[in-house]
């Protein structure tokens, strides 16, 4: 952690920054799993709105 005080003895701490790194791109096998969680989605979302629908 890094520390400063100022002229009137206010300290100041700040936390230590993290190592920064590019991220990837990501596989086939990655991107399909994304599609079918997207899927997933996409129905849950679709079955709460109709079971609104149905109720109201």
């Amino acid at each position: 952690m890094y520390t400063t005080i100022n002229e009137d003895g206010i300290i100041n701490n700040y936390a230590t920054e993290p190592e920064m790194y590019y991220s990837e791109y990501p596989s086939p096998e990655q991107q399909s799993r994304y599609a079918f969680q997207g899927a997933i989605a996409g129905v849950f979302v679709m079955a709460i709105v109709l079971v609104a629908l149905v109720a109201s």
